[in-house]
């Protein structure tokens, strides 16, 4: 067979049908199962099933409040309930709000400065379109996807074998979202990219997405690792891009959704023609025609003959076959039964797929993208639980601005980057997290009283850096932070005590120490061994999909952010930074400091006390360096 000029899309790509199942489909004997329950007109009346309306903008009484109409949906909310919104934020807290938020690194000083000098009344619109065109828009948001997708560079369970071509898929997740990939055409590649694309090498790269859990590629019983694995990802499908929890319809009907296992596995049926081959080492051609490389391949095979037949598997095990089933979309996501079933050759049945999950009568895939967003932008979601809008689910706080923002999304031609300037450009994003302002604290008693939890946004809540972002943080402000883009995980050293419990080659160190300073989303990604200062910080399990991190308060964080080698090796280079760049004079160097650091001047009383701190102590300049890391202000966003 001759082998496409591609690299490694097809390393992390699509395989169809041609494997050995041990016993043919067609040899086994179905077990009866009970009906299936009708959907009805009450189960399609649920919010999340309801069509995409685009309401009209709520009248206010405050008119010069509002900067974007997201403004106008939130401040209706809030004169409702008799309450005002905190006052604006200070500029030096949003340049580091939304900078942080954009790029998951911390504003230079002198980017600050520029922005603080800036008083045209678009200075701030311009800083965010400067942040959205960076680079590191891609990666900070890349980031918040692959956890979503189950991203690692292993296999995952006990054997735990890397997959030395996985990093593709993340390289081009983060240049798709650099270059606004239209959402709708992000969600076919990654479902259907061999199908909706083939000629193009680039964008088979996408469909790493569907491959990016984990994987039994040793398992005697390669019929069950087949069964398990399409299973898992038929569930994360449905998790990630609808918003819909029903991994469980795998065995039986959902408890509380309108989904039966019969839904499950006729969605599961687009995905049956997707096989695993671990091949020999294999050289594939590169897309410039040269320089083959060798991989460890997972490749795209024309089918041979006629696939099996898409079952329902009884309890969901692959040892017990129910009757077959039809390829189909969610019967309840649909204006009726009529229209679920996919009529397509089997060839191009993810391809139909992908046409539904982004087709104008799907109200689902838009508003669960819009309301990620959100959630990423303002710490909760609209709706507060971003992959389950079914009925276990919370439904949203403001279900006409969720539905506002979802059409807003399809009209900008499903354009991410006009979202997320939306958001930060509006007044809710602007609003101080804590009183700042004259006048403000009767507002902010007002707020605490009526909604603790914030759920009309009269205030911006704080926020903690992921682990990432701070190893990125840390380094950005020593110097150290090497920028370069792409290519295989890079495995930094990690703590003696951790080697010592390592079998052998589970870390193997990257040689060139000078890649031990790139940005945390290009370190090595294994499933059975975290990072330590990430783990520390509540980085999810790769094995799940996570929607929104976990934020433990734990004393190892503490000690980590104190005793880690890289914080260590960062407060040494800040100390030396900041020597070299202000001189001898030691007020001059503690302002140095907390601009570095913290992004501001320091008070009057934090100068007078860092001045007797260095001048006590002659290691004094790398200790204050290393206390203004630990610092709360420097791990959270306010």
């Amino acid at each position: 067979m001759s082998r496409p000029n591609c690299p490694s899309a097809l390393i992390i790509g699509i395989a169809c049908l041609a494997m050995w199942r041990g016993i043919a489909a067609s040899e086994l004997e179905s077990e009866p199962v009970a009906d299936e329950f009708p959907i009805t007109d009450i189960d399609r009346a649920y919010w999340a099933f309801q069509p995409i309306q685009r309401p009209e903008l709520p009248a206010t009484a405050n008119n010069r409040w509002s900067r974007t109409p997201v403004d106008r949906f939130i401040l209706g909310e809030l004169e409702s309930e008799g309450l005002d919104p905190l006052p604006e934020a200070d500029r030096t807290t949003l340049i580091r709000r939304v900078t942080f938020d954009l790029t998951g690194l911390p504003p230079t000083p002198d980017e600050i400065d520029r922005f603080l000098a800036d008083h045209s009344p678009d200075a701030y619109e311009r800083l965010v379109d400067r942040l959205l065109a960076s680079t590191a828009y891609g990666e900070r948001w890349g980031m918040h996807w692959l956890d979503l997708a189950r991203f690692a560079e292993t296999d995952g369970f006990e054997h735990d074998k890397v997959r030395p071509e996985a990093w593709r898929y993340r390289d081009w997740l983060i240049r798709a979202l650099n270059d606004d990939l239209p959402y709708d055409r992000l969600v076919a590649l990654q479902l259907a990219a061999d199908q909706v694309a083939p000629w193009d090498p680039e964008a088979q790269l996408a469909t790493g997405f569907l491959l990016a859990g984990p994987d039994m590629p040793d398992i005697n019983l390669q019929e069950e690792r087949r069964h398990v694995f399409l299973n898992s990802m038929t569930a994360n499908v449905g998790e990630v891009l609808l918003g819909l929890q029903f991994g469980c319809c795998q065995c039986h009907d959902h408890k509380a959704d309108p989904i039966s296992q019969r839904d499950f596995y006729r969605l599961r049926a687009c995905f049956e023609e997707i096989e695993l081959f671990q091949e020999p080492k294999l050289p594939l051609t590169s897309s410039d025609g040269s320089h083959p490389e060798v991989v460890q391949a997972r490749v795209t095979r024309t089918p041979s003959g006629e696939p099996d037949p898409s079952r329902l598997w009884v309890r969901g095990d692959f040892r017990r076959p129910g009757p077959i089933v039809q390829p189909a979309v969610l019967r309840a996501a649909v204006a009726s039964d009529d229209a679920a079933p996919l009529a397509v050759p089997d060839s191009q049945l993810r391809r139909q797929l992908a046409d539904w999950m982004v087709a104008p009568d799907n109200p689902l895939t838009p508003r669960v993208i819009v309301n990620r967003l959100w959630q990423y932008h303002f710490g909760v979601g609209l709706a507060a639980t971003t992959s389950d809008f079914g009925l276990m689910g919370v439904p949203p706080s403001h279900p006409e601005l969720l539905d506002w923002l979802a059409s807003e999304l399809i009209r900008q031609e499903w354009s991410l980057k006009s979202i997320h300037r939306l958001l930060v450009t509006s007044a809710v994003y602007r609003t101080a997290s804590k009183p700042c302002a004259p006048g403000a604290d009767e507002v902010w008693r007002q707020l605490i009283a009526a909604d603790p939890e914030n759920h009309l946004l009269g205030r911006m809540r704080r926020r903690r850096l992921e682990g990432e972002a701070i190893r990125d943080a840390m380094l950005a402000v020593s110097g150290r932070l090497n920028r370069q883009a792409g290519g295989p995980g890079i495995r930094p050293p990690l703590p003696a005590e951790v080697v010592q419990t390592l079998l052998k080659d589970q870390w193997p160190v990257t040689p060139d120490a000078g890649q031990h300073d790139r940005r945390s989303v290009y370190l090595f990604v294994r499933r059975n061994l975290k990072y330590p200062l990430f783990d520390v910080f509540d980085r999810p399990d790769q094995n799940l999909s996570c929607c929104r991190r976990q934020q433990t308060t734990i004393a190892p964080q503490a000690l980590a952010m104190l005793n880690s080698e890289v914080t260590q090796q960062c407060a040494d280079s800040v100390a030396a930074r900041i020597t070299a760049a202000a001189g001898s004079d030691a007020a001059d160097r503690i302002v140095s400091a907390y601009r570095l650091l913290l992004g501001r001047l320091p008070t009057d009383t934090e100068l007078d006390s860092a001045v007797a701190f260095v001048a006590s102590d002659p290691a004094g300049w790398r200790d204050l360096c290393l206390a203004l890391l630990n610092v709360s202000e420097f791990v959270y966003v306010d």
